[in-house]
Order: C-alpha cells, then sequence, then structure tokens
C-alpha cells in the first residue's frame, strides 16, 4: 500500500500564515533601512561631486593662467606654479572618477531597493487589506 501524505493541521497552518506575514513585515522595515541608508550616501556623494567639480573648474582656470604666464615669463616660479597646478588638477579628475564610479553603482544600488520596497509596501497593504475584511464579525440578522 501507498503512504499517504499526512493532512496539515488547522494550528500548524495558522502558525505558517502567522511566521509569513511576520517575515514580510520585517523585510519591509528592513527594506525602509536600507533605502534610507543608501540615499543618505547618495547625498553625500552629490554633495562630493558639486564640490570637486567646483574644484576642478577653478584649477583649470588657475592652470589656464598660469600657463599664459609661463609662455610670457618662463621662470622657474612660474614653471613650479603650473606643476603645482597641473598635479592638484590630476588628482582632482582621479577622485572625480571614483566618485562618479562609487555613485553610479549606489544609485542602481538604490534603485533597486526602492523597487523591492515599493512591492514589498503593496504586499504588506494587501495582506492587511484581506486579514481586515477576513477578521470582521459577522453581522447580526434583525428579527422581523
Amino acid at each position: 500500500m501507498a503512504k499517504t501524505k499526512p493532512v496539515m493541521k488547522a494550528a500548524a497552518l495558522d502558525k505558517t500564515i502567522t511566521s509569513a506575514t511576520e517575515s514580510l513585515t520585517m523585510a519591509c522595515s528592513n527594506a525602509e533601512v536600507a533605502v534610507t541608508t543608501k540615499t543618505a550616501e547618495e547625498k553625500k556623494l552629490n554633495v562630493q561631486l558639486k564640490q570637486h567639480t567646483k574644484k576642478k573648474a577653478t584649477l583649470t582656470k588657475r592652470n589656464k593662467i598660469a600657463a599664459a604666464r609661463l609662455k610670457k615669463d618662463p621662470t622657474a616660479i612660474n614653471k613650479k606654479a603650473v606643476a603645482t597646478v597641473s598635479k592638484e588638477l590630476k588628482a582632482i579628475k582621479a577622485a572625480l572618477e571614483k566618485i562618479r564610479a562609487n555613485k553610479t553603482a549606489v544609485s542602481t544600488e538604490l534603485s533597486a531597493l526602492k523597487a523591492a520596497a515599493k512591492r514589498l509596501t503593496a504586499y504588506t497593504k494587501g495582506i492587511n487589506a484581506a486579514d481586515k475584511v477576513l477578521n470582521k464579525p459577522a453581522k447580526k440578522k434583525r428579527k422581523k
């Protein structure tokens, strides 16, 4: 004779449903924390990007002026000024590239997190609405 699978008991099924909704709620709160953290990180990177871009513009202008001075008067002081500005400009460009790479990685991660958080919120709302409907007390019938 073939063995039949045991039928799940109501208490076990209820426990499974409860643990599933709890894990969904926990995942929802974890997603909110992750989105908040990544948003803060993205804002920080935006500020750094703005600062470095501004610094690059200033250094480019300074480099142009130093190169013009060097062309007019090729002294050691002017050569040193051009070398110093070029060195700083190179460092700022490298930092900008690093920040941009980090920003793209954070932005893609943040958009994925937001999409997942949106799905989790929708699922949680749907389950809460269904629970509300299912847990309504039965209406009493009036006597005629």
